[in-house]
């Protein structure tokens, strides 16, 4: 296998390993994730234009701050990311249309390495509290389609989906 081909956190005998970025230089980084929450029509039909409310309180809002939370915990949750210092961490959420919402995460550091871990963890945080908030309604709640969007910075370059 040429190294190119590498599990970069895999080392020279195959065992686990975080990732030596000792020698990289601090750059801007940034990355976009989304994932696709499948609500049902009884769930969406007490959204009014704004947020849906529920005894545990306003969903949307509680789930953008999950999600924010979930991306600084992110080194906590993956054994081989490094922690990073975020200096900013935006999720929304927006109705795609009678069933759907659209969880949108994008997190900015300037590290050694990149953020994408970070902001697929904020999404897949936003979309789980969206299940825990909305499972008294309904258990057939999907969450599906998590996926980076976009990243830029470092050695790797610039991705777009």
């Amino acid at each position: 296998m040429s190294a190119a081909n590498k599990f970069t956190h895999l080392d020279e005998n195959q065992q686990p390993h975080m990732v030596d970025v000792t020698e990289k230089d601090v750059t801007r980084r940034t990355a976009t994730a989304r994932a696709i929450v499948q609500l049902t029509p009884e769930i969406m039909a007490q959204f009014d234009g704004q947020e849906l409310q529920s005894k545990k309180g306003p969903v949307f809002h509680t789930a953008i701050l999950a999600g924010i939370q979930a991306a600084k915990k992110t080194s906590d949750l993956i054994p081989l990311c490094h922690p990073l210092p975020l200096t900013k961490c935006k999720v929304t959420i927006e109705p795609v249309d009678e069933v759907r919402v659209e969880v949108q995460a994008t997190c900015t550091t300037d590290a050694k390495t990149g953020v994408e871990m970070e902001a697929l963890t904020a999404a897949s945080g936003a979309a789980l509290t969206l299940y825990d908030m909305c499972k008294a309604l309904s258990k057939a709640i999907v969450i599906e389609d998590v996926r980076l969007l976009e990243k830029t910075g470092g050695k790797s370059g610039d991705y777009k989906a």
